[in-house]
């Protein structure tokens, strides 16, 4: 084979492509914590605020009045519970030799960014996963078996002779005569969510009776079916190994899900089955909690990218949950 000059490497070293780079980073819609609990922003980091027993106002009191008599007196009570925004923190140095050797299109301020932006939303949908997305929290709950369903037990949906619909409107009611309120939104893992979709009956609902072409369904026409305002599915994933390990990655959700009623906006008086009191008091924080700084470290000869978040997911009522463990396999 004939040696030709100048050679391939001659003219060209190999780079960067300046148009295209690989990152991991999940999306925003993925996660649902902040959806599952509303934010109420607070301007301490920790304080108390009132509960009322629902007893009270739920009890039907009025009497007749008879002529020159008093009307009839009723009362309720008041309670106090608190919260308190626990400050979560983590950086990412970017050293100064490695900024004077960075190539196009590399921007290690905008990327460490990114990096802690996403370290912070999985975060707080860990930590509301693990604290409101188990058994032993929600008063009512019903657990999925693989066959034979017995008390509240139901049938896994995944399983064709499940009956979703009714498991889901039967917890939809049990939080309605518990408290007043329907649950107005439903939150699964994927796995639960995509066996939904799928399910017989839900399909056979939703296809209109077309003859031809996929019967389609979607979270809206899920939330409607349900006569739910939403459908949340919990699409973040996480890796659960140490670094240098091999990646173990999973869905944070896993097969469970929950119905919730929280109203569109936090207000007095107003009930919620939880609320994210996220601490906008902090400097910099604004409405979020969460703030990102940089800084300059000069004994490292880097700059800091940081990022801090306060926030506190309180459950407010178990009574306006319904728990389903193991919806599926």
């Amino acid at each position: 084979m004939p040696f030709i000059q100048p050679s391939r490497s001659d003219v060209h070293v190999d780079g960067p492509l300046t148009s295209v780079s690989l990152a991991y980073i999940q999306s925003a819609d993925a996660f649902v914590a902040d959806r599952a609990f509303p934010r109420l922003g607070v301007a301490k980091q920790s304080d108390s605020y009132f509960t009322y027993d629902r007893g009270y106002f739920n009890r039907a009191e009025m009497a007749k009045r008879a002529p020159g008599a008093e009307s009839a007196g009723a009362n309720y009570s008041i309670s106090t519970a608190s919260y308190g925004a626990d400050v979560w923190a983590l950086h990412r140095d970017v050293a100064d030799q490695v900024r004077a050797n960075a190539d196009s299109p590399i921007s290690l301020d905008r990327e460490a960014s990114e990096f802690l932006a996403l370290q912070g939303l999985l975060r707080k949908e860990k930590e509301w996963a693990e604290a409101h997305f188990i058994t032993g929290v929600w008063t009512t709950e019903r657990a999925g078996v693989a066959a034979t369903p017995t008390g509240t037990q139901f049938l896994r949906w995944d399983d064709a002779a499940s009956t979703p619909i009714e498991d889901v409107r039967a917890g939809v009611r049990a939080v309605h005569q518990s408290t007043g309120f329907r649950p107005n939104k439903m939150v699964t893992g994927r796995a639960v969510y995509d066996a939904l979709l799928d399910h017989p009956d839900i399909v056979g609902r939703l296809d209109r009776g077309q003859t031809s072409g996929p019967a389609i369904v979607m979270r809206d026409a899920l939330a409607a079916l349900f006569e739910l305002d939403e459908v949340l599915v919990m699409d973040a994933i996480q890796n659960t190994a140490n670094e240098g390990a091999t990646n173990v990655h999973a869905f944070i959700g896993g097969s469970n899900a929950v119905l919730l009623y929280t109203p569109s906006s936090p207000g007095l008086m107003i009930p919620s089955a939880g609320y994210t009191f996220t601490w906008s008091g902090l400097l910099g924080g604004g409405a979020l909690g969460t703030r990102i700084s940089r800084m300059r470290m000069e004994h490292l000869k880097s700059d800091r990218i940081e990022i801090e978040m306060a926030f506190d997911q309180k459950l407010v009522s178990a009574d306006l949950g319904a728990f389903f463990l193991n919806a599926v396999s």
